[in-house]
């Protein structure tokens, strides 16, 4: 992760004759994902301030610090020295000069931070997941339905935003009704994490809600629809990876796994009824070196409408066809580019006795590396890469449209709301219970 301009910081105050009213922001968590939104609220810094940092784990901080100095690249904004906590109860001490508070801690503290945090008046970053059990997922429903919550959430799902993926969501019109969503992750193991938070499924969720939230959520994106968590089945194996660790896990972590996920539609007035849109998700945590590390693939059935004006010593009326063509998109990462494909008509296939000559198949390529030009953004953003293509760049250009609204008397509307989190949990809860082959080594 490097950015655009390397400089050193003066890390002064701003002009004291000159009020500073950006948004005053905290981060919970200094690790890796604390780290690359660091990075990327200084490329906002302009509007946005770091007065806070706080995780238990010094050389976080230090790293965070660190990060700070790298990415300060702004020449008009003179940037603030934090204030350095290793206790969250001192964090919370200063709620009263918290704007904006970023939960990046280990996955099982989400759930217990939001509910010392939710009531009071800030808005909150939560990384993904919201609850890592169903005691968490009942909890914090509990607690956004009491009249004391009075925090604006915001669930940060950087995957919705990564260029190829947004692109794949604009083109969905262009292929019809959807029939099958399939998304594949074949990637290296999880990273060192301090204490190994994140080998312990109690801290987890296990993989299935810790990893595969993101892809859940981007399910139900896509779709647009829920998935009917009854009939979501799963097989899972176990003890691939980190059996050579020291003190390893005497359950260790859900390694690789498949998931099926059939959804049903909700009509304005909340009835329900079957869809035929099917969705399987594939993932594998041992695949190092893989050509792509995340695939994308979306099918749906477009029906073209053709009317047919016969000539009048012929036509008794005018004949209208329906001709019925499937397409599909195919987005890949990290090439981050997306393909769109039609399948080819029988005048261009005439002969089905062997295969659709390649000229019968139309593709268009869309490359997706002009994140600006895929999100339609026009104002500057920051563009350094990060770990999610970035992604994160983007989650921050929208809530920050969302705070500036809000200070102006509107309504704070998150593109990635509490309930959305608490969804993609839901199937991740339900896909690990449901496992029918939970296969050891």
């Amino acid at each position: 992760m490097a950015p655009n301009i390397q400089r050193r910081i003066d890390s002064s105050s701003v002009d004291g004759d000159v009020e500073d009213t950006r948004i005053r922001c905290a981060l919970l968590g200094c690790g890796m994902m604390g780290q690359e939104h660091i990075s990327y609220i200084l490329g906002y810094s302009q509007e946005i301030r770091i007065d806070y940092l706080c995780d238990p784990f010094g050389p976080s901080l230090d790293k965070a610090l660190k990060v700070m100095r790298e990415f300060d690249v702004d020449p008009l904004v003179t940037m603030r020295e934090p204030t350095l906590f290793t206790d969250e109860q001192d964090l919370l001490d200063c709620v009263d000069q918290i704007d904006l508070l970023v939960i990046a801690s280990p996955n099982y503290m989400h759930t217990p931070t939001l509910l010392k945090w939710g009531r009071f008046d800030l808005t909150i970053l939560c990384e993904k997941p919201v609850a890592v059990s169903q005691a968490q997922h009942d909890e914090l429903i509990l607690a956004s339905q009491d009249p004391l919550w009075r925090a604006r959430l915001w669930v940060a799902m950087e995957y919705r935003y990564i260029p190829a993926i947004a692109k794949l969501l604009s083109l969905l019109p262009e292929i019809g009704d959807l029939k099958m969503v399939t998304i594949r992750e074949n990637r290296y193991p999880f990273l060192h994490k301090i204490g190994k938070w994140n080998r312990d499924r109690e801290k987890t969720g296990d993989t299935l809600v810790e990893k595969c939230c993101h892809f859940f959520d981007l399910f139900r994106l896509i779709t647009g629809q829920e998935a009917d968590l009854t009939r979501v089945r799963a097989l899972a194996q176990r003890g691939v990876n980190y059996k050579e660790e020291v003190d390893a896990m005497e359950t260790p972590i859900i390694d690789s796994a498949y998931v099926t996920l059939p959804f049903k539609k909700r009509d304005s007035n909340g009835a329900v009824s079957w869809s035929n849109t099917i969705g399987c998700l594939e993932l594998c945590m041992f695949a190092e070196g893989s050509r792509h590390q995340e695939e994308i693939i979306v099918t749906g059935t477009k029906v073209f409408v053709v009317v047919l004006d016969l000539p009048p010593v012929v036509r008794l009326t005018s004949l209208t066809c329906f001709m019925q063509s499937t397409g599909s998109l195919e987005a890949y990462l990290p090439e981050n580019k997306v393909y769109m494909y039609q399948r080819p008509s029988h005048e261009l296939w005439s002969d089905r006795s062997v295969p659709p000559p390649t000229h019968s198949i139309k593709e268009q390529i869309f490359d997706c590396s002009d994140v600006k030009g895929v999100h339609g953004i026009d104002s500057d953003i920051p563009t350094h890469g990060g770990y999610h293509y970035c992604s994160t760049a983007v989650e921050w250009y929208h809530m920050l449209n969302q705070i500036r609204e809000y200070r102006r008397g509107g309504d704070f509307t998150p593109q990635v709301s509490m309930v959305d989190g608490l969804r993609a949990v839901e199937i991740g809860i339900q896909a690990t219970e449901a496992l029918v082959n939970d296969i050891r080594d």
